[in-house]
């Protein structure tokens, strides 16, 4: 990540900021910092993600571009892999010329961040975005960590986050989305093991 200018923005600023180009960028506690490329296992993971909600959940409540202003003294912002609105949310931000979740509005049901390599990502999806969204009223934070073959569930209780882990062949477990079918393997895997498998039983 890499700060792009040199003076602190306000959310204002933020929001009319435009370099055009498709770069991406989050604010953080004021500064404008680009946001890299994802890895192409990050996106199949996301992606996969997408697929497998859409199976029980309208497509106008998910998105994988929104943006979420924090909590915070300074203003930040956060774009998560993936994103479930709720339908106070969804009506929210009917007409809105960007999909920025601002704090006047209601929170997400479900933010999903897939963690990227590295020290730094590790600390902003398992600290920083853990405090930021419990803040910001978030009922529930999945983090999906492919460097530990790890998918941690983190609810809201009482204003903060209780975690429970899923590894392996271990179903999924979610307070608010008990249709969700899938184990921590076949998201970290983004199905392709489902994929190899069909593929043999057509074979034999």
């Amino acid at each position: 990540m890499t700060a792009i200018t040199g003076k602190r923005l306000t959310l204002e600023e933020y929001l009319k900021y435009n370099d055009r180009t498709d770069s991406q960028y989050e604010l953080m506690a004021g500064e404008l910092v680009a946001m890299p490329p994802k890895s192409p296992k990050n996106v199949q993971i996301s992606l996969f993600l997408l697929v497998n909600f859409l199976k029980f959940v309208p497509f106008n409540r998910l998105s994988n571009k929104a943006e979420i202003v924090v909590a915070g003294s300074r203003a930040t912002t956060r774009i998560p892999d993936l994103v479930v609105l709720t339908d106070e949310l969804t009506t929210a931000l009917e007409g809105a010329t960007r999909s920025t979740i601002t704090l006047d509005m209601p929170p997400p049901a479900l933010v999903i961040e897939v963690v990227s390599p590295g020290k730094a990502n590790e600390d902003r999806d398992y600290r920083y975005k853990r405090s930021e969204y419990a803040a910001r009223g978030i009922a529930e934070y999945w983090i999906v960590d492919p460097q530990i073959n790890r998918v941690t569930v983190l609810t809201l209780v009482d204003g903060f986050y209780e975690e429970t882990r899923f590894t392996g062949n271990t179903a999924i477990a979610s307070t608010i989305f008990p249709e969700f079918q899938l184990t921590a393997e076949q998201v970290l895997n983004a199905g392709e093991n489902n994929a190899v498998k069909r593929q043999t039983d057509e074979v034999i």
